[in-house]
């Protein structure tokens, strides 16, 4: 990601991995536990009472039923007591709690590709508007999800007509049919009013095309669950790692560790290292039970540095990692 110089090389995608292993406590089963990936606290911005609302990209596109699906599952995990026990241990409060703010259909059609550039210049088009100025933008994250058929990058420049907005630095380019499930990002909009950081997240609506090719990561059986799963990744590593999109963008700057929450040695957010360790994706990607007995939902495992490796809801909360 262009940080060549970086002792820590932060990571702020989801990505597939390429294409009997001993269980030990919690950690997912089929998974050893992985010490050296433990996650380190860098002194960054940490969000421990988040706040979250859901963008439907491309609204002509989506059918109600999938995004009533993802606004309901998608509340319940991040507010689950259970699957918070395992979050809980990056917070030195002890106490984490999440609130969803509700979700708005855009309208339009579904864009082919959708870019970094297209999701920066579309949440300060929010801002530019006044759309956001009753949110605490400090402690919010906006989730544009994408429709059936669009294919995500990295890429910086615009790809959609819809809003004007500078270049930013170039990314690698990844994008959605090599793997890419989504990532989370913030940007500073430069209003006379100070408007403050917005933090974002993007995914894609992981499916397989008609042709037999992926879009995204799809794991489970109907696509929708794969969106929760890959905005579950993204907002608890938003929680634990707010401002790691101004680390990437520092580059070669020895400040720019400075910006990092949670992070392994090896630039892992509590997202990542599951899903490169998982084989198969099966092993990390779950429908659990909620807490309350009311159901099910489609998670993927995070990061615990309690087991040293991914864990699913636990009864207790796990013991508070280290600050060194």
């Amino acid at each position: 990601m262009n940080q060549e110089k970086l002792e820590v090389r932060p990571l702020n995608i989801v990505l597939a991995p390429p294409a009997a292993k001993a269980e030990a406590a919690e950690i997912a089963p089929g998974i050893d536990p992985t010490p050296d990936h433990d996650l380190i606290f860098r002194g960054g911005t940490t969000i421990a009472n988040l706040n979250f609302m859901n963008f439907y990209v491309g609204g002509d596109s989506w059918q109600p039923s999938d995004t009533q699906s993802i606004d309901a599952a998608l509340a319940a995990a991040m507010s689950d007591t259970n699957l918070n026990n395992v979050m809980v241990q990056y917070f030195p409060s002890g106490m984490i709690s999440s609130f969803f703010l509700g979700s708005q259909v855009l309208p339009g059609g579904a864009p082919a590709v959708f870019s970094q550039g297209d999701v920066e210049a579309l949440v300060t088009s929010f801002s530019d508007s006044g759309a956001l100025d009753t949110f605490d933008l400090s402690s919010t994250l906006l989730n544009c999800m994408l429709p059936s058929g669009t294919v995500l990058n990295t890429d910086s420049n615009i790809t959609t007509n819809q809003v004007r907005f500078a270049v930013l630095v170039p990314k690698d380019s990844s994008d959605s049919t090599n793997g890419l499930g989504g990532y989370h990002g913030s940007v500073h909009p430069q209003r006379t009013d100070g408007q403050p950081t917005i933090y974002y997240a993007v995914g894609v609506f992981s499916e397989i095309r008609p042709d037999g090719t992926a879009n995204g990561i799809p794991v489970f059986d109907q696509p929708w669950k794969n969106v929760v799963a890959t905005f579950y990744h993204e907002l608890n590593e938003a929680r634990t790692d707010a401002d790691v999109e101004d680390a990437i963008k520092a580059g070669n700057d020895p400040s720019a560790t400075n910006f990092l929450g949670w992070v392994s040695a090896q630039g892992e957010e509590c997202g990542d290292f599951p899903v490169f360790e998982a084989r198969p994706l099966t092993q990390v990607f779950q429908e659990v039970p909620l807490t309350d007995g009311s159901g099910t939902v489609p998670i993927q495992f995070q990061y615990s540095n309690s087991v040293h490796g991914p864990e699913g809801p636990r009864p207790d909360p796990a013991p508070p990692s280290p600050i060194s």
